[in-house]
């Protein structure tokens, strides 16, 4: 009864997401990567610009790094897409470009986890195993009323597999968890099976959520050149930095160089919830770095706060009439900055 009704659910209400129109193991893939810690109205952009750049594996394992980490920029957690680049590699140049077709042989593939494998192979190739995420477990959990440690609540998802649509009844399950069912307010009386549920509402007693710290970070804006040429001064992050391996970002600004930011903006990076302070510099900052041309910006790797900063400000935009507007607001500061340059 749960998988009829779930399915009937999930057949009429279920999300019109690009990576729903396809089968394509190589899409499905890079989807589920993308998804991981990550909302799903950041990961459809993304998605459509990663597939334009790498439309097959195989052009995925000839890029360098470089132009894949530029692509995955601004969706964070970047070892997602060295793992994924490594994999492709692996598919490539091992398997002779034949994928794995079950979750045993995708868990071999470097980036790969229990949830993606099942995930790709229940997706893609009809394996009926059962794909347990975040969402998925707390269906399970409330369902049931019990709070499921990790061995049962894979072993619950599993009694309930529906072998016959097994790619559909994981996504069922997950866009339950995402849509209705959710962490909060869990939207109950539009719920397909909750005359099946113990709890019909929010689970007691579980774990409090972590609080979001908070920080103040500076960065200094240097740019120079007209509408015909524009630059900015960027700084590479090292290449045996623990976060962010060499990409690039905007240098700190170490002291600050007037009474007020050129502007200030949010960012958050998992529980740090960060006030990020832009100051305007006429000058080359201490910090060594390296002037990129606004054309460039797009497919270089830039952090995903640097991105944030320069589509901000107009510099990295494809909007003209943005870029122009930036432009007039910086003319006072170019004849400095071209000595500096």
């Amino acid at each position: 009864m749960f998988r009829l009704k779930l399915l009937a659910w999930y057949d009429l209400h279920r999300r019109d997401l690009p990576w729903r129109a396809s089968r394509d193991p190589y899409r499905v893939w890079l989807s589920e990567i993308m998804l991981q810690q990550t909302r799903v109205a950041a990961v459809i952009r993304h998605y459509h610009e990663f597939l334009r750049r790498f439309p097959t594996i195989e052009k995925l394992a000839a890029a360098r790094e470089a132009s894949v980490l530029a692509a995955w920029s601004g969706l964070g957690y970047y070892r997602r897409a060295r793992m994924m680049h490594a994999a492709a590699k692996h598919v490539t140049r091992e398997l002779d470009g034949k994928y794995p077709r079950t979750s045993r042989e995708l868990l071999k593939l470097p980036g790969v986890g229990r949830y993606t494998a099942a995930a790709i192979a229940s997706i893609a190739f009809d394996e009926p195993v059962a794909a347990v995420d975040g969402n998925v477990e707390r269906v399970l959990q409330r369902v049931s009323g019990t709070r499921l440690a990790a061995g049962p609540v894979w072993k619950a998802a599993a009694d309930l597999m529906d072998t016959q649509r097994p790619g559909d009844f994981n996504q069922a399950m997950m866009e339950l968890g995402a849509t209705v069912c959710t962490p909060r307010a869990p939207a109950c009386l539009t719920c397909p099976v909750i005359e099946l549920c113990a709890t019909r509402g929010e689970l007691q007693g579980g774990k409090k959520a972590v609080p979001q710290r908070k920080k103040e970070i500076h960065y200094a804006l240097v740019h120079r050149g007209g509408p015909g040429r524009r630059e900015a001064f960027l700084v590479q992050r090292p290449q045996d930095a623990s976060l962010m391996a060499g990409m690039w970002e905007l240098p700190e600004a170490a002291d600050k160089p007037g009474e007020k930011p050129l502007f200030t903006l949010r960012h958050s990076i998992t529980v740090t919830d960060y006030t990020v302070k832009v100051w305007r510099l006429a000058a080359l900052p201490r910090a060594r770095g390296k002037w990129i041309a606004a054309d460039r910006l797009d497919r270089i790797a830039l952090t995903g706060l640097a991105r944030k900063i320069l589509r901000h400000t107009g510099i990295l935009s494809h909007d003209a009439a943005s870029s122009r507007s930036w432009l007039q607001d910086f003319s006072s500061c170019q004849k400095a900055k071209s000595v500096a340059g």
